[in-house]
């Protein structure tokens, strides 16, 4: 039985490709390529030769049979995107799903990835992200995707196309908020490597001049948490206010803790220490 290689391959500039990665290109039988093209200029520009096979989202079943088949013979086969990790928003998640059901070998030679080069250079803390792949290409249901990340506590990371991304940027702002930080990643360890910064509104104005291209990666800010602007004391204040207004101690107590994002234990026992 062979072995299922997955090979992370550069996202842009090509030196980025490690040696164990032109090693294991160069010694497996076949390699399973999501566009023959892409993974030409890689292989040409390392002067490897070998065995291509085209296997994309759109491939049918008959072709990760051939695939499977030939793993089961005992060759083994790189599974690669035209950049950056397999089965991450890239195409290969059916195929090594099979390959690990039928007890077949699998092995990962990491890369490079958008998602990881775009956290780092971010300058957000991103110590925990949330990684969303592609916005929808509708926009109804970009803004429903979107909705649910609203709230999020955690900065997102998404793939967006480049002439998407000012219709994704208006979304965003009217759905998020004009005060939520956006980074545009773009061109990744290409040439044109940007970095842009903003709101919403600033890189839609920016991009609206400058018309952006090649592959966008779009890092969205942690919605920021409300920050208790009053002491103990005034909101025992207000909260004897809105019980002078007709409002029970219960409610009372609700309100200001959902206002202020307290626990409404916190407010009641205040309220009792204050009040005896």
């Amino acid at each position: 039985m062979g072995k299922l290689y997955i090979c992370g391959t550069p996202i842009g500039n090509l030196e980025d490709a490690s040696i164990r990665l032109l090693k294991t290109l160069r010694r497996v039988d076949g390699i399973a390529c999501e566009d023959t093209r892409q993974t030409l200029k890689l292989l040409n520009h390392f002067k490897i030769k070998n065995r291509l096979v085209s296997y994309h989202e759109h491939s049918n079943r008959q072709k990760e049979d051939y695939l499977l088949q030939e793993l089961l013979e005992g060759k083994n086969i790189a599974l690669v995107s035209d950049a950056g990790m397999p089965a991450i928003s890239d195409p290969g998640q059916p195929l090594v799903r099979r390959a690990v059901e039928a007890g077949i070998a699998v092995e990962v030679i990491p890369g490079p990835s958008a998602v990881t080069t775009a956290v780092a250079i971010s300058g957000i803390d991103c110590s925990t992200f949330v990684f969303a792949g592609f916005l929808p290409n509708r926009r109804q249901k970009r803004r429903q995707y979107l909705l649910t990340l609203a709230e999020e506590k955690r900065p997102v990371i998404c793939y967006e196309a480049p002439h998407r991304l000012l219709a994704a940027l208006e979304d965003i702002e009217e759905i998020m908020g004009r005060e939520r930080g956006l980074i545009v990643a773009r061109e990744l360890t290409k040439i044109h490597e940007e970095i842009a910064r903003g709101s919403a509104a600033a890189l839609k104005e920016k991009f609206t001049l400058t018309a952006p291209r090649g592959e966008i990666c779009l890092i969205i800010e942690a919605k920021a948490e409300t920050r208790i602007t009053k002491d103990l004391d005034t909101i025992m204040a207000e909260v004897d206010e809105l019980i002078e207004q007709g409002k029970t101690k219960k409610e009372a107590f609700k309100m200001k803790a959902s206002e202020y994002q307290l626990q409404k234990s916190t407010i009641y026992n205040y309220y009792v220490e204050k009040h005896q």
